[in-house]
């Protein structure tokens, strides 16, 4: 007998929300090298979705805490902060508030290494 063969199709379907936050502790100088920034005491990387929202993050993060955008991309939906620790974690999490609790994002929990 003959195994009928199934295919999956998967789909990427964005909703409003913070798919990643991370906060990068006191970085390696070669990694600010390698990614053209200047040096700082931390980095946060956010994806959001969709991705204009990282316009609003990128507004929502320095007026929240004394932080610099390293990167941002309003077409992926990528964000780069840089700043103290404190500072970037303040901003983060001034992100995730907004975001949820104006505008009913789903959030992600803020990991740190």
């Amino acid at each position: 007998m003959q195994e009928e063969k199934k295919r999956f199709i998967q789909e990427f379907v964005p909703g409003k929300q913070v798919t990643l936050s991370h906060l990068i502790a006191n970085p390696d100088l070669a990694l600010f090298q390698k990614l053209g920034m200047i040096e700082s005491g931390a980095i946060g990387i956010l994806t959001l979705t969709p991705s204009e929202t990282v316009i609003i993050a990128a507004d929502l993060a320095t007026k929240a805490a004394n932080v610099s955008i390293g990167f941002l991309d309003r077409f992926t939906g990528s964000l780069v902060l840089v700043g103290s620790v404190s500072e970037i974690d303040v901003a983060m999490g001034h992100i995730n508030t907004f975001l949820s609790e104006q505008l009913g994002y789903t959030t992600s929990r803020i990991t740190k290494s």
